[in-house]
């Protein structure tokens, strides 16, 4: 006969504070202790899945795992990205024609919303969450980008020179394994001749805004530019 309060005062006090791994090869090892029907006993009172527990039974006649590791290479649950091959050309297909910044550069950016993309992924047959295509496109090297006003000026000549040297920057801190947060702060300006919104565009060929006269005539505030990325 089977004991099952003694299995049951087990995987409480032991079984269900060990890992993934660990319950299961727990649960297979009662299982064998126990011999016939143990099977049935076992899951019903550890609540695991009888195929988990016969992973388990595997466990228990193969290798140790390296430190830390629950899972043999290639277990778990596969990234989105792996189950639908297409996912990740559909998304870039509708990221590149607005991103921003020289593809060489670790930094680029994109002027869609997370929430517009998954949308329209899971539209065309690939549903995905916007967290999702947040960490998709951080695999891609991609961050946010706003519009850029129509009327800069002149350039400056030593406009790029700060840029070069925050370029610099973020590659020895990637380099290091750091993270990197880019703040970009632009100087005040008449708000008027340019919106804050974001949308799809080529790359290399952000919207240029302006409002019309008599809108700008309206218009008498200023605003400190500003995105974080």
């Amino acid at each position: 006969m089977i004991d099952e309060d003694a299995i049951q005062y087990r995987w409480e006090t032991v079984g269900c504070k060990l890992d993934e791994r660990g319950r299961r090869m727990f649960a297979a090892a009662e299982v064998r202790t126990a011999g016939w029907g143990g099977l049935a006993v076992v899951a019903g009172i550890t609540g695991l899945a009888r195929s988990t527990i016969n992973r388990g039974e595997d466990d228990l006649g193969a290798e140790p795992l390296a430190k830390g590791q629950v899972r043999r290479a290639g277990g778990g649950r596969k990234a989105v990205s792996e189950n639908d091959l297409e996912l990740v050309p559909e998304l870039k297909r509708l990221v590149e024609p607005a991103t921003l910044g020289d593809p060489m550069r670790p930094l680029i950016w994109v002027s869609k919303s997370m929430d517009k993309l998954a949308e329209t992924l899971t539209a065309m047959g690939h549903p995905i969450s916007a967290d999702t295509v947040r960490k998709e496109l951080v695999k891609l090297g991609f961050s946010r980008q706003l519009n850029r006003k129509a009327d800069e000026g002149a350039k400056h000549p030593d406009r790029n020179a700060q840029f070069e040297h925050i370029n610099t920057k973020v590659v020895a801190a990637q380099a290091a394994g750091q993270p990197v947060i880019s703040v970009d702060t632009k100087k005040k300006e008449l708000v008027g001749n340019k919106n804050g919104s974001s949308d799809y565009r080529p790359k290399g060929d952000p919207q240029s805004e302006r409002l019309s006269p008599t809108e700008r005539s309206s218009c008498r505030g200023a605003a400190s530019a500003h995105s974080v990325a």
